[in-house]
């Protein structure tokens, strides 16, 4: 028999008569106190003495890592702003003289699709410009600017290109002259003759780029510098110092000492790190503070391991038996729920973890049957809201029979008109009295709104517009039937669109960091504010708010959840406008189970 073993039985044959509480304190103090204790003291001394006897390296070499990290990141940026100033074709383009505005436009349009992403290359890039002083080249508001009388980082952008140009070097990093917190990046774009067609203008938020590397260095004991090439404090843990000069900061008398850079001078370290690009990464540290701290902290916790470690045998023998009483009674309890019985609960006079779990018990069974059947009547509800107006008493078979008889008619008279209603109708009716689906493609829902429309213009000729602004990305993904037609419908009917001069709907669909947006405009009579108000809460009764967008809020809920949004905002006698926003389904949504939604759904 091995060893590990013998160890086994014998340990079973002590404690086999044992009762659980005794059983558990032993275990608990050979196997947690006894060797806590012992590592607890040693391993006190130990860190002691390390700390003692390491603080410099350690310091260094945290200066040393946040040096790296910072040069890294620093790097990150500059590359940014560096292919941009180098890019020959950008330069080609701003060294041209442009003869006619078509010429400008494919400029611009190269400019846009060359940068349209560059602020979401890393964290923190606020603004991203490309100034020029092609007198021949627009300004888009865009990305193309040329300096003018405007503010930018708190000068004016005239003043700021001229300073920037008779800088040496061609990258330059600052702070902003009104907000120090504001850190611009530039870079001049050159030309062969050693002259410049303009700079790269880049503004960073300071705390994406370096409070990470800021916030409270060295656990508070000392602080962090970020000094650049010309001697200016880029960044610093101490947010009076940040955007200085270094010979008016604090750190001033240590680094113009004369021994080296890495030294202990009157109680504080000074330790310095240079990086590639001429910045240089120091730390001023406080030892005497740091040394205070760490002794505290060791008789802190060795005292906190002490107290607890015997606090904790008391605690534990006292509340063993209850805990496992009451654990006991819960299994009881839960066992009830497996046969079907949801009238169960258990007593609570706790209020401690366990405690919160009987609650919890208590809570689930009362709404475990409830929620059971919701859930059962989910679908039936669902179905005889959503179509409960639009498919009541419908033959489709009858229609579809109907419309194709008179388009024949209308072939046999030629009139045109009637066979784009007919056309029309039957791509309507078609999706409308689809009774197996309840999702669809855009595309198709697209298809619907669209057959809808035809028959209005056919109806109203030349009275209203309507202008769409379709993302092509969007129509092989899924949305709900029906969420559009109704909306578009009561254009016409409640808006008074058709009497409107210049009447215009206008109808958006566009896929946004994982959502689709669904935009419908109108220029109709609008709503009284005290309709509105109703309206946006559920609460209006009327025409207006009749099927289509109490029915729609509702499936959006059903299908969606809280990842449905609906919206409407109108002035009286202006405007009406409707937004929906859904999650990206590349399949097809199903049915929301309780607060969350059906996992099998891939929704993009």
């Amino acid at each position: 028999m091995s060893l590990p073993r013998r160890v086994e039985n014998f340990v079973i044959r002590i404690t086999q008569s044992m009762n659980i509480r005794k059983k558990v304190i032993i275990l608990y103090a050979f196997i947690v106190f006894i060797p806590t204790a012992l590592l607890a003291v040693g391993a006190g001394y130990v860190v002691l003495y390390l700390v003692r006897e390491n603080y410099l390296i350690t310091i260094q070499e945290a200066v040393r890592q946040n040096a790296q990290s910072i040069a890294f990141k620093k790097q990150s940026y500059d590359l940014i702003v560096t292919r941009a100033a180098t890019d020959g074709e950008l330069i080609s383009r701003l060294s041209r003289e442009y003869k006619d505005i078509y010429e400008q436009l494919d400029t611009v349009l190269y400019v846009d699709r060359s940068f349209q992403y560059t602020d979401q290359y890393l964290p923190g890039i606020k603004s991203f410009r490309i100034y020029h002083s092609n007198s021949t080249l627009v300004q888009d508001g865009g990305f193309l600017w040329r300096p003018e009388n405007r503010m930018i980082s708190g000068e004016r952008e005239e003043a700021w290109f001229e300073r920037t140009i008779e800088t040496p070097g061609a990258l330059k990093w600052s702070n902003g002259v009104d907000n120090e917190r504001e850190l611009v990046v530039s870079h001049k774009i050159s030309n062969h003759n050693g002259g410049y067609y303009g700079i790269i203008y880049m503004r960073l938020d300071y705390n994406e780029v370096f409070a990470e590397f800021l916030h409270r260095p060295f656990d508070g004991a000392g602080d962090l510098y970020i000094v650049d090439e010309r001697g200016n404090i880029i960044a610093s843990s101490s947010q009076e110092q940040i955007g200085i000069r270094l010979d008016e900061s604090s750190i001033q008398p240590y680094w113009n000492d004369s021994f080296e850079m890495n030294a202990v001078m009157n109680g504080k370290l000074f330790v310095t790190s240079k990086l590639d690009s001429g910045w240089t990464v120091a730390a001023l540290v406080h030892l005497d503070r740091m040394e205070e701290q760490s002794r505290i902290i060791f008789i802190s916790v060795g005292a906190g391991i002490v107290f607890f470690l015997m606090l904790s045998i008391f605690l534990l023998y006292a509340f063993l038996n209850n805990f496992v009483w009451r654990i006991h009674k819960l299994g009881k309890r839960m066992n009830d729920i497996s046969r079907g019985d949801f009238e169960v609960s258990v007593k609570n006079r706790v209020q401690d973890e366990l405690g919160e779990l009987e609650l919890l018990f208590n809570h689930m069974t009362g709404r475990l049957g409830k929620l059971v059947e919701e859930n059962a009547q989910v679908g039936i509800k669902e179905k005889e809201q959503s179509f409960k107006a639009l498919q009541a008493q419908i033959n489709p078979h009858f229609i579809y029979n109907s419309l194709g008889l008179l388009r024949w008619r209308a072939l046999d008279l030629h009139d045109e008109k009637q066979i784009r209603i007919i056309d029309a109708l039957t791509s309507f009716y078609r999706i409308a009295l689809n009774n197996r689906e309840n999702v669809t493609a855009i595309r198709d829902e697209l298809e619907h709104v669209k057959a809808y429309l035809e028959i209005q213009q056919l109806r109203y000729p030349d009275r209203v517009s309507v202008d769409w602004d379709i993302d092509p990305e969007v129509l092989d993904l899924y949305t709900i039937k029906l969420l559009l037609q109704p909306i578009v419908e009561n254009c016409y009917l409640h808006s008074g669109i058709t009497q409107v001069i210049h009447a215009q709907i206008r109808i958006s669909i566009i896929r946004l960091d994982g959502e689709v947006h669904f935009e419908i405009f109108d220029n109709g009579k609008g709503l009284r504010p005290e309709i509105l108000e109703l309206v946006r809460m559920e609460k209006y009764e009327g025409t207006r708010n009749g099927f289509g967008l109490n029915n729609i809020r509702e499936r959006l809920r059903l299908y969606f959840g809280l990842q449905g949004h609906f919206a409407i905002d109108s002035i009286e006698n202006e405007w009406t406008c409707i937004s929906i926003r859904i999650p990206v389904c590349t399949n097809k949504p199903q049915i929301m189970r309780g607060e969350g939604y059906d996992s099998s759904v891939n929704r993009g």
